[in-house]
């Protein structure tokens, strides 16, 4: 599902005018990336939570000319999904 296919489903779904429904998938969206840019974990209950990981530098290799670079250190948001979420895809909550 991509953002405007998210934007249509809300507008359909709660019979919004398609603007509001995107000003509102919007503001979640900031939400959520300006909370985990400050570093403070998301949690949706029955969903999941996102959280902010750090990996550690290391050396690399560019493909194309195969020369020897030093990759720094990263922050990179995660996703673990809630019990509910993985019991739905796995099918045990399907309708």
């Amino acid at each position: 599902m991509t953002r405007i296919e998210l934007i249509d489903a809300l507008a359909l779904r709660r019979n919004l005018p398609r603007s509001t429904a995107e000003e509102v998938v919007g503001v979640f969206f900031d939400a959520l990336s300006d909370t985990l840019a400050r570093g403070t974990r998301v949690e949706l209950r029955g969903f999941g939570s996102f959280q902010v990981r750090r990996y550690g530098g290391y050396t690399g290799r560019n493909p194309r000319t195969g020369q020897v670079i030093a990759v720094g250190e990263k922050w990179l948001p995660h996703f673990r999904p809630g019990k509910q979420l993985r019991a739905r895809v796995d099918g045990e909550g399907a309708e």
